[in-house]
């Protein structure tokens, strides 16, 4: 007997719900596989402050984890402890002194499971400095940072990037141990998709040396959303802990460090829309800012012309352009000095800058505040000295797509508002000495790719725009 269409129809719609049914079920217990984690994970430091921080690691079996720190390797007097056994363990301790290296062991109340000479942290200066010059908790010491992007796929490439910057770290010392006063990235963290087990190949296995000593600042990218892993692994700061008006949310913060004020947003999935609570926190923490240097970090960049494309609105959802329309002019108005992106697996830099909202084809030269070429150096300068006046105009940002730090794709590299582009893998180091912001794009194989300064109480430099030309 012949059965009718229908009954085909039928069964053919009821093997493709369970079809689907079944496919989703299997990826919601991959991506739950995937954000668990039962293995041993090094000490590592979050939250950085100047009276605190938070101590970090995981071990296979459960138990009340125990921190000792002290001033000395061998005099570790004084503990936290956690309240009940776990295996990821979190410890925050506080009431430290500014600008001060502390050492500590993490274990239980008998056993330590790290420790030693190796295992120590330096706390934040205070500012205004209270420390007697010269000494670790002098503010006014040069400050170091270190900026990766797009660092999530652990091999060669990753490790000779990291090799050729702490190479010339070294060969350039301050009197601080610490090669770095933090270490900060753009996003894209753990590739492919921010799992539990590709965070720990690509970051906490490889940089466990440094991870033990200094504070990691993450930015949140697209890949690290993919899982739920980033937001299990980081203690971020939604309270103002680290410095900075209280943001609510670890999506996006701020935290101080001697004379730089660092502000985070999330263009992943941040509300990038004029009335949002993250545009509203952004606007009400820069005005209350009083550090003289102030970077923002983000993973989409408003300009680009990498692997990524900012003129297209289709790109990467448009985060790109409504971070150009919309958190640009916030950051140029709250005297943001410096903007770290990623995303693009390129390196771009662009010149002193204001006022540039649209795509590449409406840039004009007259957008570009100033700056002199010295050999292949780049020098910019500022007229003021601290933390941007209410009303004080537009004195220029620099925008730096730092994302080559684990892999390099192809793209035209053909945006004019950069004043450099580079096909290149590499990372940057960013020195602030006084009045002085010095930046170095390193490359994987220890060469300079780019240098650029930003000088500071320089009255040669261009006056401040009170507002932006008109568009013609």
């Amino acid at each position: 007997m012949r059965r009718p269409l229908a009954w085909y129809l039928k069964r053919l719609v009821v093997f493709l719900v369970l079809f689907v049914l079944t496919y989703g079920l299997g990826r919601l217990v991959v991506v739950w596989s995937d954000s668990q984690y039962d293995g041993v994970r090094e000490p590592y430091l979050q939250s950085m402050s100047s009276q605190g921080v938070t101590l970090r690691w995981h071990t296979v079996e459960a138990a009340r984890g125990v921190v000792r720190y002290g001033t000395a390797p061998d005099r570790l007097d004084a503990q936290v402890a956690e309240i009940g056994a776990v295996s990821d363990h979190h410890v925050r301790l506080t009431g430290l002194a500014p600008g001060t290296r502390y050492f500590y062991s993490v274990g239980t109340a008998d056993t330590v499971f790290r420790g030693g000479n190796d295992f120590w942290f330096i706390t934040a200066p205070a500012w205004p400095s209270t420390a007697a010059p010269g000494t670790p908790g002098d503010a006014v010491l040069p400050r170091r940072l270190w900026v990766t992007g797009d660092m999530g796929q652990p091999g060669e490439g990753q490790q000779a990037v990291a090799r050729a910057a702490r190479d010339w770290a070294r060969a350039h010392l301050r009197a601080s141990p610490a090669l770095y006063d933090a270490w900060l990235t753009t996003g894209d963290n753990a590739y492919r998709s921010g799992s539990m087990a590709q965070f720990q190949a690509a970051l906490f296995d490889p940089f466990a040396d440094l991870l033990r000593n200094i504070p990691f600042w993450p930015a949140y990218g697209n890949h690290d959303a993919r899982r739920w892993a980033f937001f299990e692994l980081f203690d971020l700061p939604r309270r103002g802990e680290a410095g900075g008006v209280p943001s609510g949310s670890e999506h996006y913060f701020a935290f101080d460090n001697g004379p730089v004020h660092v502000v985070f947003v999330d263009t992943q999935e941040g509300d990038l829309s004029s009335d949002s609570a993250m545009l509203d926190w952004l606007v009400r923490d820069l005005a209350a800012n009083q550090r003289p240097w102030v970077i923002a970090v983000m993973h989409h960049p408003p300009y680009s012309r990498g692997s990524h494309d900012s003129d297209s609105p289709q790109d990467s959802g448009g985060r790109m352009w409504r971070v150009r329309e919309q958190v640009v002019p916030l950051l140029e108005r709250g005297g943001v000095d410096l903007v770290l992106s990623g995303h693009s697996h390129m390196y771009e830099r662009s010149h002193l800058m204001a006022c540039h909202y649209g795509d590449s084809q409406s840039w004009r030269p007259t957008l570009a505040l100033q700056g002199a070429v010295e050999g292949r150096y780049y020098r910019y300068l500022k007229r003021r000295t601290g933390a941007m006046p209410a009303g004080g105009g537009l004195d220029g940002t620099i925008y730096a797509v730092v994302g080559s730090s684990s892999r390099l794709d192809d793209g035209p590299l053909d945006h004019p508002a950069m004043a450099v582009s580079r096909h290149a893998m590499g990372s940057l180091l960013i020195d602030v000495d006084g009045q002085t912001l010095t930046a170095q794009f390193i490359e994987h194989d220890g060469s300079i790719g780019d240098r650029f300064t930003i000088q500071k109480g320089r009255p040669e430099g261009p006056a401040p725009l009170v507002q932006c030309p008109p568009v013609p």
